[in-house]
């Protein structure tokens, strides 16, 4: 390992608290080669030599951020962030993003994740997951520093396991927010990215939290590029999705790089466990504090869901026709297989709708291009798979279209997840046809509700149009 190649002292996460200063951040050390500009002539000089430099005005030094500036009402039945006894820092970086009471889920994990405990955490999408782990992490990486001297590259602190690029990728935009005021770094490994400047960077730079998907992450350890031996945190986000994709083993393969259980603290946060991942979750915890956080319904009122009842052959020309009339400008297209995403972004792109296509196949440069596009409006319509679109988080979706009905029910939940996000409302319309309306019966009884169900004729032309069905 490189710790015992170098003859570094362990560390653990009970060793004694290091100097309350905080570690400054590893940069790369500037040539010292280059001279100093000669004077143009010995005049020049002498007259430089005589006349001191003359001094610039120093503005004024800004006042310390203090919290009074966050005023919070009290609120029965309400956590405040600030009476959690969270480091100042952390707490300017959350008033800063306008939270002010904790979810639900953060609410009943953080009095225990801030005290070391493990939790295993279950509680719908959109319900604040990512900052109840991301909290917990900065805020003890905050409060126990570890001088310079102690520190290598390539070793993080934390490792936050992602099912997938995307989601990876809002998980370390999230953490970087969250860190604005806090001397901790945060870098993250994924697939489709540039793999030398991700290797030349975890080589050479000491950082504090890792987040990663794990085919990327094996790259490195398997490369000695990255070592998990002096982690104090591990995360695994959205482990049932993490066994639905096959990274089960390679999950395995990463934990027995990682210190013992009772040597890191392991938090595990999804919107439903299934008894394989709760099985997992007995060994690779110690001692968790279970929390679930079960809404009344597992989709919120806010969005109005649908289902059309149309032949396969009329999906295209219906699903064209409602955005056309409707005015949608802000939606996602989810389908089932690739080469029929394909051919709607195709359709839509003919139509002058400003479509995209975000799935498996698309180059991660151009996901996340993709992705920043549909969030500054310059793309209407992103027609994705699941895979890419489960760590999709873009305020103002107005729409969420199920072209195809996903096979696995909890599939139908995060994918309506995508719109009336933030107390905001959205609409969902599903697409039932011959070939998969026999897994409407199984949706409905996971959601616990009836779905409306109709056959829309007014969106076709008038040759073609039929009889209404309720």
């Amino acid at each position: 390992m490189l710790g015992g190649l170098f003859g570094k002292k362990s560390r653990s996460k009970n060793t004694e608290k290091a100097s309350s200063e905080a570690p400054k951040q590893a940069t790369k050390k500037a040539s010292q080669s280059s001279k100093p500009a000669q004077a143009k002539n010995s005049a020049t000089a002498s007259k430089a030599a005589q006349t001191p430099p003359a001094k610039k005005p120093q503005a004024p030094k800004a006042k310390p951020w203090t919290i009074d500036k966050y005023a919070v009402p009290e609120e029965e039945g309400k956590t405040r962030f600030h009476d959690l006894g969270l480091d100042l820092n952390l707490v300017h970086a959350i008033a800063d993003l306008k939270y002010q009471y904790c979810s639900d889920i953060q609410a009943e994990s953080l009095p225990h994740t801030l005290l070391g405990h493990d939790v295993i955490g279950k509680a719908q999408t959109g319900t604040g997951k990512t900052a109840a782990f991301l909290i917990t992490i900065i805020n003890d990486l905050i409060k126990r520093p570890i001088p310079d001297a102690d520190r290598y590259a390539s070793e993080p602190r934390a490792l936050i396991l992602a099912p997938t690029r995307e989601l990876a990728m809002q998980i370390e935009k999230d953490a970087i927010s969250l860190t604005k005021y806090a001397p901790v770094s945060v870098y993250s490994v994924v697939g489709g990215i540039d793999y030398q400047r991700q290797r030349d960077y975890v080589h050479n730079q000491v950082f504090d939290i890792l987040v990663a998907t794990p085919g990327r992450l094996i790259d490195f350890l398997n490369s000695g590029e990255l070592y998990l031996d002096q982690l104090d945190f591990l995360v695994i986000d959205e482990a049932d999705r993490m066994l639905d994709m096959g990274f089960i083993p390679d999950v395995k393969r990463i934990l027995s790089r990682c210190p013992k259980v009772d040597r890191r603290q392991t938090l595990m946060f999804s919107a439903t466990f299934n008894d394989d991942v709760m099985n997992l979750s007995k060994r690779w915890t110690s001692n968790p504090i279970n929390i679930e956080i079960e809404p009344e319904q597992l989709t919120t009122d806010r969005v109005e869901q649908k289902v059309f009842m149309v032949p396969s052959d009329e999906k295209l020309e219906i699903i064209c026709r409602y955005i056309e009339v409707n005015n949608v400008k802000k939606a996602i297209v989810f389908g089932n297989r690739r080469d029929e995403t394909r051919r709607l972004e195709a359709t839509l792109k003919k139509k002058g709708v400003k479509a995209a296509l975000l799935s498996g196949e698309v180059p991660q440069p151009k996901r996340i291009k993709t992705l920043e596009q549909f969030k500054n409006g310059q793309i209407e319509i992103l027609v994705a798979t699941d895979v890419a679109g489960r760590g999709i988080h873009v305020d103002g979706v107005s729409h969420v279209f199920n072209y195809n009905l996903p096979e696995d029910a909890e599939d139908y939940v995060h994918r309506i997840g995508r719109t009336g996000r933030a107390n905001e409302t959205g609409v969902s319309i599903s697409f039932a046809c011959e070939d998969d309306a026999f897994l409407l019966p199984e949706i409905e009884k996971y959601i616990g509700m009836k779905l409306n169900c109709e056959y829309p004729d007014y969106l076709l032309d008038g040759e073609k149009a039929k009889p209404g069905k309720s």
